[in-house]
């Protein structure tokens, strides 16, 4: 995917991360053993390619407790964007893309 460039996205969800102009930073915590961690991570991945503004980080909550104690998590795959905006589980790539455009809105500056 990064080496062609093509995040392999529906083109109404390249449209709408298109449009965004602001710094994104997405965090997907994940455990070795969760099922559904994978889809999630692969989606921040897939917007990141879309989109040079935004950037997808993969957290592996037992290596990085302190980062899990900090925003709180409790369940994985747990999504934090741009810390204003959090979710858990592997939602599909609409619902995704409206919590990152959710999250620019409410995002200050960037």
């Amino acid at each position: 995917m990064v080496s062609t460039g093509n995040p392999h996205l529906p083109e109404n969800i390249k449209n709408k991360l298109a449009q965004i102009d602001k710094d994104v930073t997405i965090l997907v915590f994940v455990t070795p053993t969760c099922p559904y961690c994978p889809r999630a991570v692969i989606t921040s991945h897939k917007f990141a390619v879309a989109n040079p503004k935004i950037k997808g980080y993969m957290v592996e909550a037992l290596e990085y407790l302190g980062w899990a104690d900090r925003y709180f998590v409790r369940a994985v795959p747990k999504i934090v964007i741009n810390d204003v905006v959090e979710f858990e589980g592997a939602y599909s790539e609409p619902f995704f893309a409206d919590k990152v455009l959710e999250a620019v809105a409410l995002t200050k500056g960037g």
